[in-house]
């Protein structure tokens, strides 16, 4: 072997006096994850295992049949320095698929892939690896006819209605985790077309962590809990997931939006969808496209706060089930528009120089505009939410005739992961054949037996060409509508692990995000990744994140190291020079407030006259109406929903104010936290603190006859987006032209531009 260079051998005395050091020195607060201190660069020098933490203890090394062996309890962990396979054989590489050629397609001989990816697929029984937390609804979509240019699909012809399931989710949480997490969410629909199930599985975010699917174990036991205390549950604020972005920059594209107000949606109906990858579509005359697909909400893309998401996971932590399930008993039915932006289909799969196989990239909509194709309304909560949401299996190869896949990597990936998922989670191969994943169309398949085997098969020649069933079944061509393989020519190329030079651009799409962020969106980012950071316990992974945040933009990086009490660093890569996309900021649009929630409070003994009238109203305009009293029961001929002692903020997306009631005398401090104060108040301690969550929280608030005292005494009177007046109606029309915002940004203006 040859003797290292001389900076390798500085490099690597580097590293092993720091491990000499990280070996005797033991952290002075518990909680560090790991038994030794990380380093600011990637460890390059091979070394055993750390070995465990002081405080952790391991089962007794026995056999199967409980005989003692005899060896350390670390016999039991991983062994050696380098990185292998389950059978022993040492990999150079684990970053990259094997492929026909940096941009061809993955190989079915790459066994470190798939024996990588069939055992991450295995790893949890029996919820999904992830995903896990989920809610699903039936629908109807209904095609435009506006994509029979591009696709043979026949579910996108004019007039066309489809069935279909959606399933909406977190990522990283576990069943029993909340909803309001920080997170990605799942956005998949089951199409079921008479030519075939479609599934079209798509997150609420257009860009992977990834831009191979050999790196989709990596990332998800990066984000997932630490695995020896299994803590934080469903969040990325802690040091593994930081730890990953920070060392595997490809990944700050996403980790951005995550960042953002799209990684704590208001609600599954305000989400956009994005199918992430790249698809081909044939047409009639058999010519292609390249499409992206996404899906547009009918009531526009809006979030909750910091503070709301907080508040809800432990008010509410079911809340975007309970606002989905509500809101489609309410018929207020969810509703969206899918969209296609349709890209030319060259040899080089780029688009305005972006690279069309690379799933860390989006194709900004002022580039590609969005076509409308169709409309999908979500009109039926599941009878058995086991049955249905949870036994429902989706797989991105479910394509009907008119669409294809292209080369890219991480699709490719996923295309054998799916199925592989299924085999363990849903016990064999006969998924399909569960109710809620039955095709709506004639299945002839010649598979046969396995466990679950729902179907009764007549003959006896499951095979082809056969005599013996008179021929059945036999081959579709072109007349009959069969599935269209696109005949893409494959280059020439050697076989390699590695990844075309376009995908090394792992920050100029980032700073295309955070340029395209209106004022208070920045804000929003800046204390996110401030509270992400903050978490996380070593200063080593905030140090090299904040590095990957100098190269997306100075003052990013700037407030969020002032935030962390860390020197700014310098950055290490020019700054794009790039134009802002405003279709990616949320604020600055009006939408409809259908299924928004409304809070009233009253005062029983006050003035009830305006009452009915404004309940109608709010009704009327497709809103629901939460009348808040100091205790349950009937208010003349009206039901009370909420009680001083059980409405909390978070439920409403304005407040309107009719009266200023008293102290109840049912909720001393002792029996209701909520009520206690340093000295008396007039009016109820429990809904001062609701007007002041509300205030702080940016929605609108409305205020009439005895209900402004309430303002008064908060001391938000005359503040943006708090109405009050004479008339209860011009008070709910003025709060009505307020939520079409969604919010009051205007009440706190940011001091970035």
């Amino acid at each position: 072997m040859d003797s290292p260079k001389p900076v390798e051998a500085v490099k690597d005395a580097v590293e092993a006096a720091t491990e000499k050091v990280a070996d005797v020195l033991a952290p002075d607060v518990p909680g560090a994850p790991g038994s030794a201190p990380p380093s600011v660069d990637e460890p390059t020098r091979p070394r055993d295992p750390l070995p465990p933490e002081t405080e952790q203890g391991s089962p007794d090394t026995r056999t199967a049949t409980g005989a003692k062996t005899g060896a350390p309890a670390t016999a039991n962990g991983q062994q050696g320095s380098f990185l292998t396979t389950s059978q022993g054989a040492r990999l150079r590489d684990t970053d990259h698929s094997l492929k026909a050629g940096p941009r061809g397609p993955v190989l079915l001989q790459d066994h470190h892939l798939r024996e990588k990816i069939t055992h991450f697929d295995h790893e949890r029984i029996p919820e999904r690896v992830v995903h896990a937390r989920g809610a699903g609804a039936h629908g109807l979509f209904t095609s435009y006819g506006t994509a029979e240019g591009v696709t043979r699909a026949g579910f996108l012809k004019k007039g066309k209605e489809t069935p279909v399931f959606v399933r909406f989710s977190t990522v990283i949480g576990s069943r029993g985790s909340a909803d309001t997490v920080r997170d990605t969410r799942g956005f998949a629909t089951k199409f079921y077309t008479d030519e075939g199930t479609f599934d079209l599985v798509a997150n609420n975010i257009p860009v992977f962590f990834i831009q191979d699917a050999i790196k989709f174990p990596d990332v998800i036991h990066a984000a997932k809990p630490h695995p020896d205390r299994e803590i934080p549950q469903a969040q990325t604020a802690h040091d593994t997931f930081w730890d990953f972005v920070s060392l595997h920059t490809e990944a700050q594209h996403h980790t951005m939006w995550t960042m953002s107000d799209r990684g704590i949606p208001r609600s599954f109906r305000m989400m956009e969808g994005f199918g992430v990858h790249t698809f081909r579509l044939v047409n009639e005359a058999g010519e292609t496209a390249l499409v992206k697909f996404h899906w547009k909400p009918k009531l526009g893309v809006h979030s909750l706060t910091w503070e709301e998401a907080q508040m809800l996971g432990g008010i509410d932590p079911d809340f975007h089930r309970r606002d989905l399930y509500d809101a489609i008993e309410g018929d207020a039915y969810p509703e969206w528009e899918l969209g296609i932006q349709v890209l030319p289909d060259t040899p080089e799969e780029t688009f305005a120089g972006i690279d069309l196989l690379d799933p860390t990239k989006i194709v900004p909509e002022e580039l590609a505009p969005v076509q409308r194709v169709g409309r999908l309304v979500l009109n039926r909560t599941p009878t058995n939410f086991f049955a249905e949401t949870e036994q429902v299996a989706f797989h991105v190869v479910h394509l009907p005739p008119g669409i294809d896949v292209t080369n890219d990597p991480l699709l490719q990936g996923r295309l054998f992961s799916y199925v592989d998922t299924q085999l363990t989670r849903l016990a064999g191969p006969n998924f399909s054949q569960i109710p809620i994943n039955r095709p709506h169309a004639d299945v002839n398949d010649m598979l046969r037996d396995g466990f679950h085997q729902n179907a009764v098969h007549a003959g006896v020649a499951p095979y082809r060409p056969n005599s013996l069933d008179g021929g059945n079944p036999f081959r579709a061509g072109d007349a009959d509508h069969a599935f269209v393989d696109v005949p893409v020519t494959v280059s020439q190329a050697p076989k390699i692990r590695a990844s075309p030079a376009s995908f090394d651009d792992h920050y100029s799409q980032v700073r295309l995000f955070w340029l395209s962020m209106s004022p208070v969106e920045k804000e929003h980012i800046i204390g996110a990744y401030t509270f992400e950071l903050g978490k996380c316990y070593h200063q080593a992974i905030k140090e090299r994140q904040l590095r990957c945040l100098a190269n997306i933009d100075p003052v990013l990086c700037a407030q969020v190291a002032a935030g962390l009490g860390l020197p700014v660093p310098e950055q290490t890569e020019p700054l794009a020079d790039i134009a802002p996309s405003p279709a990616l900021s949320q604020i600055g649009r009006e939408w409809p407030g259908d299924g928004r929630s409304i809070g009233i409070v009253i005062d029983p003994d006050g003035d009830l006259d305006d009452l009915d009238q404004i309940r109608l109203a709010v009704f009327a305009a497709r809103m629901v109406p939460l009348l808040i009293a100091p205790r349950g029961g009937m208010v003349g001929d009206v039901a009370v929903q909420r009680t001083f002692a059980t409405a909390r903020s978070v439920e409403f997306d304005a407040l309107l104010l009719a009266g200023a009631p008293a102290p109840a005398p049912n909720a001393p401090p002792v029996r209701d936290a909520k009520t206690g104060t340093a000295k008396p108040t007039q009016v109820d301690p429990r809904i001062l603190l609701l007007v002041e969550e509300c205030w702080r929280h940016a929605k609108a608030i409305g205020a009439w006859s005895a209900g402004t005292d309430v303002l008064d005494q908060t001391g938000v009177a005359g503040s943006e987006g708090v109405v009050t007046g004479d008339s209860a109606i011009d008070v709910l029309t003025a709060v009505r032209q307020l939520m079409a915002a969604h919010r009051v940004w205007q009440r706190f203006p940011a001091s970035l531009s």
